[in-house]
């Protein structure tokens, strides 16, 4: 790992995805977690705040990065609930199968390498019927802001910790065999080849 992902990346990406209108997106959907939920991609702790205390029971909060879990340690401290790590990447979920009742998972499908094996493992453990959450930004709907993304996204993912700019998140999940139930989508305030955002509700197709 280089000095920069070790310990400039986990400062760039907690800026980044900790701004007011990412937050607001958080907000909406990250309290109907129930039960014992994984969160996907903790990173440095932002969805702590919008748990709804009295429907959880623990979070397993997977993050591979240990710049991540450093940042975190502070909303850690303030969490009303208790928090396991694992510090494994999410095509690596060290849970019994039928084990979770929730899935938190946002702002992280852009990131993880082999996205079709980390939603393999996501449904492995997740209980039948159970929800998986998702907030995500990826591929616009609009032609011009797509050949950005595509013209962009090489150089976008060496920045920012291989994050791309235009993965398709809906056909990522039904591709991993998730059925949307809900979802709603729409470009936010930023950038727009940054800015299109996927949120809401699937289970296991």
């Amino acid at each position: 790992m280089s000095f920069y992902e070790k310990h400039c990346l986990p400062h760039i990406l907690h800026l980044a995805c900790s701004v007011k209108d990412i937050q607001k997106q958080r907000e909406k959907i990250v309290p109907l977690a129930q039960g014992r939920v994984l969160e996907i991609g903790m990173g440095s702790g932002l969805n702590i705040p919008f748990y709804n205390t009295e429907h959880i029971e623990l979070v397993w909060g997977l993050e591979p990065s240990e710049g991540m879990r450093k940042k975190a340690q502070k909303n850690l401290k303030r969490a009303p609930f208790e928090i396991r790590w694992l510090d494994l990447p999410g095509e690596e979920i060290p849970l019994d199968d039928n084990s979770v009742d929730t899935i938190v998972l946002t702002y992280t499908l852009c990131t993880i390498q082999d996205w079709q094996k980390a939603l393999q493992q996501m449904r492995r453990v997740l209980k039948p019927g159970a929800n998986l959450l998702f907030c995500e930004h990826g591929e616009a709907p609009d032609e011009n802001v797509r050949k950005w993304q595509k013209k962009i996204n090489p150089i976008w993912g060496r920045i920012a910790g291989g994050c791309h700019l235009n993965r398709p998140i809906p056909r990522y999940l039904k591709e991993g065999g998730f059925k949307i139930e809900t979802m709603e989508s729409e470009y936010i305030p930023g950038p727009k080849i940054a800015a299109f955002n996927y949120r809401g509700i699937a289970k296991q197709a």
